[in-house]
């Protein structure tokens, strides 16, 4: 049996590469050992099976940003069962149109964003990408959200007016208009920005009605789309919110 070496090493020996560029295809999800992708360069190995896809390219891999949906009773950001925890290569969606290659490190580091109630299902946001994060956080108020809210009860005289034109009140601020419709007997769609964890929940309690449910559709220009709960897809990095 040979001497263990890095597996860098026995890439570099095999694409008759450099070292540095031996790395690039192993982080890049190129190379195989006995079969199975490791992205490791610095792992060893002895005698097993390197093999390097034909089709590899060098290129360093981009920052994953992934868009999940987020089941009901799941913490978004924090809690005692974190979305993130959902987050693995066995869920992601089967009809991911991204075209983004499934790698391990994107599960490294992800970084859950746009909090959404424990009690609210629908699209969130994890992301490695500080581009992403900065857009996020920094201009998080300039952003809209999509909601659809499944009420009970009847809407007090003018309550759709006063939820589209502003003048409600939570936690001691005025709110702003925003754009809120019914989508059918039961449900309202909400167009709105710089909304807090509770605020939907207060608005429609203001106008006489109780909130039975709520699903986030939209962050900015990122749609859910028919994605099923508990599944995620990538955002493609030429994608802007």
């Amino acid at each position: 049996m040979s001497e263990p070496v890095r597996l860098s090493r026995r890439v570099a020996e095999l694409a008759a590469c450099s070292r540095a560029d031996a790395e690039a295809y192993i982080e890049g999800g190129w190379v195989r050992v006995d079969g199975k992708v490791v992205e490791s360069p610095q792992h060893m190995v002895a005698g097993e099976t390197v093999e390097l896809d034909p089709e590899a390219v060098l290129e360093q891999p981009e920052p994953a940003t992934i868009v999940f949906h987020k089941p009901v009773g799941i913490d978004a950001i924090s809690g005692r069962t974190e979305a993130v925890g959902l987050v693995t290569p066995d869920t992601r969606w089967a009809e991911d149109p991204s075209g983004v290659r499934l790698l391990q490190r994107h599960f490294v580091r992800l970084t859950p964003l746009v909090p959404l109630d424990r009690d609210a299902s629908g699209l969130m946001v994890l992301t490695q990408d500080g581009r992403v994060w900065r857009r996020l956080t920094e201009d998080a108020d300039q952003i809209e959200h999509e909601y659809v809210v499944e009420v009970a009860g009847e809407i007090a005289p003018y309550g759709l007016h006063r939820l589209n034109n502003g003048g409600l009140r939570y936690q001691g601020r005025e709110l702003a208009p925003c754009k809120v419709s019914w989508q059918n007997e039961i449900r309202l769609r909400f167009a709105i920005k710089a909304v807090r964890p509770g605020q939907l929940q207060d608005m429609c309690a203001q106008v006489g009605l109780d909130v039975v449910a709520i699903r986030r559709l939209r962050v900015g220009k990122i749609p859910l789309t028919k994605m099923p709960v508990g599944q995620w897809r990538y955002v493609p990095v030429s994608a802007r919110f």
